[in-house]
This record gives structure tokens, C-alpha cells and sequence, in this order.
């Protein structure tokens, strides 16, 4: 037997054990990017194999919690794809403007810069005041640091430069106060977003909602995982609701992808189908 079919194994396994263990559940997510991660973690905490890293993680929660951050990859940035947002501002938005109060999911919002992008754009849209968005995560560290609203400073001229794509009505410092090598974004903003850790994999649907973005999340899952995630957006979302995914996702394909029209084909928009 291979060396690397005895990783692959030892793979398997771990997976099993933490959900086991901890109830995360990894187990539909893409075999080659949950490998990619794993050997990436090795390195980082030198163990020889897996099944060394799998010994410390059962009997370590906070060696588990460590290694969480390898399999969520928390990476983003706000207006990502700043077309997309400016598809939300100019086709989706006019539409939301309908409903006397509004109920948006981001789901696998990572480290928050999602949730503030799409907080500012109903800010500037004027929605803002109406509006409850619930922000999903599976890793509570990201969570908590998409709570603090906190970011790094470097990373704000490339956020900048998105905004001002996506069709932005105003600057992004107005929403930040900056020193110390940080920006903090206006505490308005978080006043209206509600922070939970739901996962994808396991969990249920827990509010009706007008619109759900979950961009760059499928695309690290097996076909199966897939279903299952589009299953809640599709419970999830009222009457004629609205579906945003990645620019690498799409419905097609998918066992939901009946109960959807495309609405902005481009961007990766979908409208639900009335009756469904």
C-alpha cells in the first residue's frame, strides 16, 4: 500500500473522529480541498502524519479549535466581485425596497467582510433601517472577529477600490474609524446583524428570509453537501426570494435547480419560483 493511500486513510479517519468527537461534520466536503488543508496543517503543527495530528485533536479541544481554522479557510474581502454587488444594487434591490421589513442570510460569512458589504450597500440604498441580517459561521473564531467589525488597515484600499465598483453612493471611510494599524466599522451597522453558528452540513433552517448570499462556499463541497445546502436556502427564503452564490457556482445541475430562475445570469443571481 502507497504512502500516500495510507494518508489518504488516515484522512478518513480524522474527518470521522471530529465528528465524532465534536460534531463538525466534513464529511461531503471536496476530498482534494480538505486534503490540501490537512497536509497544509501538518507542517504547521510538525506532525509526521495524520493519524499523529488526529492523537493530539481527540484528546485536545483546543488543538481541534486550531485546526478548525485550517478546514474553514477564514479568507475574504469586502465587495468581493464588486460586479455581483452592483447586481444586488441595481436589479435586487428595487425589489427588496417591496417588503416592509427585510431579513437577509449571509451564510459562511467567515471573518464578517460579506456581512459588512452588504450592510453598507443597504446603508447607502437606504434599506438599512428595515433590515435584519443573519450572519452564518461554523468556525466561532471567525465569528467573533466578524462581530468586532475589526480589520486590518492593509487591506483597506483593496476594499476600497470594490466599493467604489460595485456602484458605491458614498465613501467606504465614512462607515470606519481608523488608528493603530486597524479599522473599526460603525457600530450602526452591527446594531442590525445578528451572529450564529449554523453549519450547512448539519443543521436546520431558522428563519424565513428575502434574500440569502452564499458565495465561495459550495464550491468546497461534494454534490450531495451541495444539495443539502441549497435545500435550506430554498426553505428558507419567502415567496419570490432571492439566491446569490459564487462566481464558480452555479444551480445547474443541482436538485433544486427547478424551484429557481435565473434573475442576473451573469452574476450568479436566482430568484425562487412562485409556489416553490
Amino acid at each position: 500500500m502507497t504512502s500516500e493511500r495510507n494518508t489518504d486513510i488516515e484522512i478518513r479517519l480524522l474527518i470521522e473522529a471530529i465528528y465524532l468527537k465534536y460534531s463538525y461534520d466534513f464529511r461531503n466536503y471536496s476530498g482534494a480541498s480538505i486534503k490540501r488543508r490537512i497536509l497544509h496543517a501538518l507542517r504547521q503543527f510538525d506532525c509526521l502524519t495524520v493519524s499523529a495530528l488526529q492523537e493530539r485533536v481527540l484528546h485536545d479541544p483546543g488543538m481541534f479549535m486550531q485546526l478548525l481554522q485550517y478546514l474553514t479557510i477564514p479568507v475574504s474581502e469586502m465587495f468581493r466581485d464588486p460586479d455581483h454587488f452592483l447586481a444586488v444594487r441595481n436589479e435586487v434591490v428595487p425589489l427588496l425596497r417591496t417588503w416592509p421589513s427585510i431579513k437577509v442570510w449571509i451564510a459562511g460569512c467567515s471573518t464578517g467582510e460579506e456581512v459588512y458589504s452588504m450592510a453598507i450597500l443597504l446603508r447607502e440604498e437606504g434599506l438599512l433601517e428595515r433590515t435584519i441580517i443573519y450572519a452564518t459561521d461554523i468556525n466561532p473564531h471567525a465569528l467573533r472577529a466578524a462581530e468586532s467589525g475589526v480589520f486590518d488597515v492593509s487591506r483597506v484600499a483593496a476594499f476600497t477600490e470594490n466599493h467604489a465598483r460595485s456602484g458605491a453612493r458614498s465613501s467606504l471611510s465614512d462607515y470606519y474609524a481608523a488608528g493603530y494599524g486597524r479599522v473599526v466599522f460603525d457600530k450602526g451597522l452591527r446594531e442590525h446583524m445578528v451572529f450564529s453558528d449554523h453549519s450547512l452540513a448539519t443543521d436546520s433552517v431558522f428563519a424565513e428570509v428575502h434574500l440569502v448570499s452564499c458565495r465561495n462556499v459550495l464550491i468546497y463541497f461534494e454534490r450531495d453537501l451541495q444539495d443539502r445546502a441549497l435545500g435550506l436556502f430554498r426553505e428558507s427564503l419567502c415567496h419570490r426570494g432571492f439566491l446569490g452564490l459564487g462566481s464558480k457556482e452555479s444551480l445547474r445541475f443541482s436538485a433544486h435547480t427547478d424551484a429557481f430562475e435565473d434573475f442576473v445570469k451573469e452574476d450568479r443571481i436566482y430568484r425562487k419560483k412562485a409556489g416553490l
